[in-house]
């Protein structure tokens, strides 16, 4: 154990609860608790999540962060004081053609949960919120003072969230952590937990289904974009570094007793023919695929500045490369 997986887990103030801790980024972080030698507490209704091996150490719950009774007993019970909060709908796509599911998952759920963790006397709530909230960006790195303009539902409900968490811990002992997502992406490098989707949405799922001849050719959507090649560019984060961040910024608020919101990214962006071009040179493949029309709610860039995560946090990414990212993504989904 490190240094500061010790410093954690000696932390004498209850397991902490991770919701949608059954997801692809949540399971990663319940392991990252467990192996930093954490109790945890799970919470997750099942929707999109699968039950996993691991999750044989913690205690689970099924259910939802909607049910503020359950929640309410999970925190009197376990005697919870830091809240780790993944649940949540993700597809900017679904969230453009039914935005109430959006609104009703994301923010009322989360509202639900806030209450329950301020009369519960939780004293640190961290929220995985996104780097949709910023809208258009440009080609620039965008950093957390910029006016976020959200430009479809998925990035609103995460921005009124943050707004929720801001309000109730000015008036209440709870601190809050927001992490503002970049493009999460890769698996476990152990494959202990990767992402279970039968039809990935995301673009790397979608290039490795193609490339292994699962799914149609993959669709680039544009090609004009102001962009140097013409397509999307997105600052890609292996999901297993940001289950470390997670562990740093608890450290740090339990620390400092401080509310703080950052980007989480590398502050570097790649564009879809890159992932797919180090995809075709990591596998030695070709990924089929053809060009469609840009896809509504999207912006053409959208890259991490970096600066207050670096002077902020002690922390350190392991899996920096793209290549690492992709091949972890290639070796879960060849083993499911």
């Amino acid at each position: 154990m490190n240094d500061k997986a010790k410093q954690l887990s000696d932390n004498p103030r209850g397991p902490v609860l991770v919701t949608g801790g059954a997801g692809y980024i949540g399971g990663h972080m319940v392991l990252a608790l467990q192996d930093a030698g954490l109790e945890v507490c799970v919470l997750d209704d099942l929707s999109t999540g699968a039950q996993r091996p691991f999750h044989a150490d913690v205690h689970f719950y099924e259910g939802k962060i909607h049910d503020g009774d359950l929640v309410r007993s999970i925190l009197e019970r376990h005697e919870v004081r830091s809240i780790l909060h993944f649940a949540g709908s993700i597809k900017v796509d679904e969230s453009v053609v039914n935005p109430l599911k959006y609104y009703h998952n994301n923010t009322e759920g989360s509202r639900v949960l806030i209450e329950a963790a301020v009369a519960g006397g939780v004293a640190e709530f961290i929220f995985s919120s996104t780097a949709a909230v910023y809208g258009e960006t440009g080609d620039h790195p965008v950093n957390e003072e910029a006016t976020p303009v959200p430009l479809n539902p998925y990035g609103a409900s995460k921005l009124f969230t943050e707004q929720q968490l801001k309000d109730v811990c000015a008036v209440s002992d709870m601190k809050f952590g927001i992490f503002r997502y970049f493009n999460v992406a890769g698996a476990d490098p152990a494959l202990r937990h990767g992402q279970f989707l039968e039809q990935p949405t995301h673009l790397i799922g979608r290039a490795i289904d193609a490339m292994l001849e699962k799914a149609p050719a993959l669709t680039v959507f544009g090609k004009e974009l102001p962009t140097a090649d013409g397509t999307g560019v997105r600052d890609y984060i292996h999901v297993s570094d940001v289950a470390s961040a997670h562990l740093a910024l608890l450290k740090h608020m339990q620390s400092n007793q401080q509310s703080c919101m950052i980007n989480l990214g590398y502050g570097r962006g790649s564009s879809v023919l890159d992932v797919i071009a180090a995809l075709e040179a990591e596998i030695g493949q070709k990924v089929p695929h053809e060009f469609g029309p840009p896809r509504q709610g999207e912006a053409p860039s959208v890259i991490a500045d970096i600066e207050r995560l670096e002077a902020t946090l002690d922390w350190q990414p392991r899996y920096g490369e793209l290549a690492q990212m992709l091949r972890s993504s290639y070796d879960w989904a060849k083993s499911l």
